[in-house]
């Protein structure tokens, strides 16, 4: 698919066909195309989980939801027959920035004009983004609620260490799928969002 076409289809879809799995090759196209975002210090620090077992899901979405609070956002979702976590962390950054060629040694997290292992966590999930919507396949980004944090932690053995970014949910849309936002609200006109040489042309320079 072009590019062009790719980012003009990409959704967040809410509500899958079970009865469609997703092959394991495009579940791993997804996969390497994250491995293949942009990384600052090329420090890697990124990581994924995939849960495509379906014991794996129920274990997930028991860890991060309340069944007397069921709702159609949650019945939608836990259709979706991949889940991928992404997690980041903040120690290789440190680390890796207090190396000999970047000289940071004092691992000062203030150094940071942005605190780039969530940068770096937000490319690699939009790259799975981008490279579901190539293969045909739907594709969500969603966040884990963080009083649920440590629930996940402990049935899936992640690290302390390591901070949840969010969740790339994959599969073939339901058909009618689910309304999200972007069907809700308005676009907003570019004018309001891009700016050119100045944040407001018609202020006068240095005010």
């Amino acid at each position: 698919m072009e590019l062009a076409e790719v980012v003009r289809r990409r959704r967040m879809v809410r509500a899958y066909d079970p009865s469609r799995p997703v092959p394991a090759d495009d579940v791993e196209w997804v996969l390497r195309s994250a491995l293949r975002a942009p990384s600052a210090g090329f420090t890697q620090g990124v990581s994924l989980l995939v849960l495509d077992a379906h014991d794996q899901r129920s274990t997930f979405w028991a860890a991060t939801s309340d069944p007397a609070g069921d709702n159609s956002w949650l019945r939608g979702m836990r259709t979706a027959p991949v889940l991928i976590l992404i997690w980041t962390s903040p120690d290789a950054y440190l680390d890796r920035y207090a190396e000999p060629d970047k000289g940071w040694t004092d691992r000062d997290p203030q150094r940071w004009s942005a605190p780039y292992w969530f940068v770096d966590a937000g490319m690699t999930g939009m790259a799975m983004l981008l490279a579901a919507v190539d293969r045909g396949l739907g594709c969500c980004f969603f966040g884990i609620p963080p009083a649920r944090i440590a629930a996940v932690r402990a049935a899936f053995g992640v690290p302390v260490p390591q901070l949840s970014v969010g969740v790339v949910s994959l599969g073939y849309p339901a058909p009618g799928g689910s309304r999200g936002s972007a069907r809700r609200r308005p676009r907003k006109p570019a004018d309001e969002l891009l700016h050119r040489g100045h944040w407001n042309p018609a202020m006068p320079r240095g005010l």
